[in-house]
Formats: structure tokens, sequence, C-alpha cells
């Protein structure tokens, strides 16, 4: 998803509208997780970055999400740039200590 949100709504105010895009990004990523994993995968990683724009965006982790959106509301943000891609990962072994 490679999304630039808007802030601003005629009828819509502002809490019900981050509401919303929460909700979104939120969907996406559950649809997402459900997609079928490659045979090497164990898991879906995402890769985020959240920005005003698209060429100012700054990679973010994914549990900063919510934080950022709602920085944006405290900003007072006309819109943002928000960017999640799911790639496939296999989880490393750690080694046992004895």
């Amino acid at each position: 998803m490679k999304k630039t949100f808007k802030l601003s709504h005629e009828k819509i105010k502002l809490p019900r509208l981050v509401d919303s895009i929460k909700h979104e990004v939120k969907k996406y990523i559950k649809r997402e997780r459900r997609r079928e994993l490659p045979d090497d995968a164990d898991f879906w990683d995402f890769d985020c970055r959240f920005g005003v724009d698209e060429a100012s965006s700054e990679v973010i982790h994914m549990a900063e999400i919510n934080k950022s959106i709602s920085w944006a509301e405290s900003e007072q943000l006309e819109s943002f740039y928000l960017e999640i891609m799911a790639k496939p990962r296999r989880r490393n072994k750690t080694p046992e200590t004895e």
C-alpha cells in the first residue's frame, strides 16, 4: 500500500477521519497476513515508511504507524504519506545455550 491520506473532509470530522484511516491500515495488514506464504518463509514482515509526502518519508517500525498518524493529526497536517510493503521472512533461530 502506497497512499497519501488527506486529513480534511467537508462532512467528516477529523477524529472520525483519523479512526477510519487507522482502521483501513489495520485491515490492509490483516489481509496481507492471510496471503499464502512461499515455501521458504515463516511469516509476513512489513517495510513501512511515513512522511508528509513521498519524497520526505522515513522508515518506521510497524508498531509506530498509529503513533505517526496521531502525530500528523496533532500537527494539523493536511495530508500524509504512508507506505506499507509486505515481504516474506524466515525466523532466525537462536543458538541454544547449555
